[in-house]
Formats: C-alpha cells, sequence, structure tokens
C-alpha cells in the first residue's frame, strides 16, 4: 500500500535498539519522522543515520522524534546505534509488518535478499496524520532533507 500525505498513518509497536517497546500512538506530544533504511553498517545508511545525528537539533526544534526503521534485529541495531553514537532510536521491524504497512519493502534486494526496507522517509504529525511521504526505489539515493525540514518547520 502507498501512503500518501493527508492520511492516517498505520500504527505500529516495534522495540527499539534499547529494547524498548515503542508505539505511534503514544508519541502524541510530537511530530514523529520515520526514516526506514535497508540495513545498520551499511555506507548509505550510515551516511543518512550520521547527518540525522549531525543535525539533530533541527528536529528537536521542530518538536519531532525521530526513528530509524530496519529489519535489523534489536541486538544488531543496538550495536550500530552504539558506534554511530546515534542520538535516536533504532526501531526494529524483524517481522517486516511495519514496513509492508507503509509500502516500503523490497521484494527482493540486492544478493536476493527478500523483505529488506527500502530508504523512505514520513513525517507523521501529532494528531496521526501523514505530512510527508518520500519512497525510494534506489538504496544509493537519500530522502530529501531540505523538503523534510521545510515540512516539519510548516508544522504547528
Amino acid at each position: 500500500m502507498k501512503i500518501k500525505p493527508g492520511q492516517q498513518a498505520p500504527s505500529f509497536s516495534l522495540y527499539d535498539s534499547d529494547k524498548k517497546k515503542i508505539t505511534l500512538s503514544d508519541l502524541k506530544e510530537y511530530h514523529v519522522l520515520l526514516l526506514f533504511f535497508p540495513a545498520a553498517f551499511t555506507g548509505t545508511c550510515t551516511k543518512e543515520l550520521c547527518s540525522v545525528r549531525d543535525n539533530i537539533s533541527v528536529y528537536n526544534n521542530a518538536s519531532a522524534k525521530v526513528f530509524g526503521i530496519s529489519v535489523d534485529m534489536v541486538y544488531s541495531l543496538s550495536k550500530y546505534k552504539e558506534e554511530q553514537q546515534l542520538n535516536f532510536s533504532l526501531l526494529s521491524d524483524f517481522n517486516k509488518e511495519v514496513s509492508a504497512a507503509y509500502g516500503c519493502l523490497y521484494d527482493t534486494f540486492s544478493y536476493e535478499m527478500k523483505g529488506v526496507s527500502k530508504r523512505a522517509a514520513f513525517i507523521i504529525d501529532k494528531i496521526g496524520i501523514v505530512r510527508y511521504a518520500e519512497v525510494l526505489e534506489k538504496a544509493t539515493n537519500l530522502p530529501n532533507f531540505e523538503a523534510i525540514q521545510k515540512t516539519l518547520q510548516s508544522l504547528d
């Protein structure tokens, strides 16, 4: 299913890299930036997430909570977050349900891997409406962070 701005965001509950359950409906006091990414410990994903880390004040100033989501296990994400000193949560979508609900799951990725998250970005406002949606088919492309930041600044 393709998620479009203006529609209700699919709800979810996922465990983060600290083994804490994160539920979208519990985040109503924040705008939420979901960044789906194919795999921890890979070049483009590291570039993307470290860019967010280095600019976290932009998101904090917009009352936004940032979450990286991949199909990696909680344990892998924990090590990755620690090594990259990421200052936001990474969520494990190991069962691939949230990636599928947001329409960002490859049927087949490189090396014939099935069910890997596509690189994608979604902004969900405080009332649960999608305000920005970008799903990238090519894993080496990065989301449009300028458009993401502009969208966040326009909220509230």
